[in-house]
């Protein structure tokens, strides 16, 4: 693996930008790795009944979209946020993960999967009775990364 560092004058934010063949467990770790070094400080600008709160990524279990509306859930609570779930995806660090046509959940906070051969499977969430949908098409990708991530690999 080749590295490179590249010294930007006037860049607001570090970036690291990682090009692979495929996405293999190295790969995930590294992303996991960076993604973590900044996740806990990092904040987004959510609403809530016209208050403005900045919650840090890292207390965010879930986004999920309802109708034109982008909400996101912590342990016992929902926020609106005024961002598009692809905007989000882009930004969001290695511990998100899109698990379906409108849902990106933090994998940090995953406590288990129900799994339904034939539909959706339920997602449940660590200190908290929120739960949400992985569509089978995300189904595999989501145990391959949360395997990943547990085993430490």
């Amino acid at each position: 693996m080749k590295v490179k560092i590249e010294i930007v004058e006037g860049l607001e934010e570090e970036e690291a930008v990682i090009r692979c063949g495929s996405l293999n467990d190295a790969v995930i770790s590294l992303q996991d790795y960076l993604s973590k070094q900044n996740n806990g400080r990092r904040c987004l600008l959510l609403t809530q009944g016209g208050t403005d709160f900045f919650i840090p990524m890292a207390d965010i279990y879930f986004f999920e979209t309802e109708g034109r509306e982008l909400r996101a859930h912590t342990a016992d609570q929902i926020f609106f946020c005024s961002y598009k779930l692809y905007e989000l995806e882009e930004m969001l660090p290695g511990s998100f993960m899109r698990i379906s046509k409108s849902t990106i959940a933090n994998l940090d906070h995953i406590y288990s999967i129900t799994r339904n051969l034939t539909a959706s499977s339920m997602v449940e969430f660590k200190d908290s009775r929120k739960k949400t949908m992985v569509s089978r098409g995300y189904y595999k990708l989501l145990l391959e990364r949360l395997n990943t991530r547990r085993l430490g690999k």
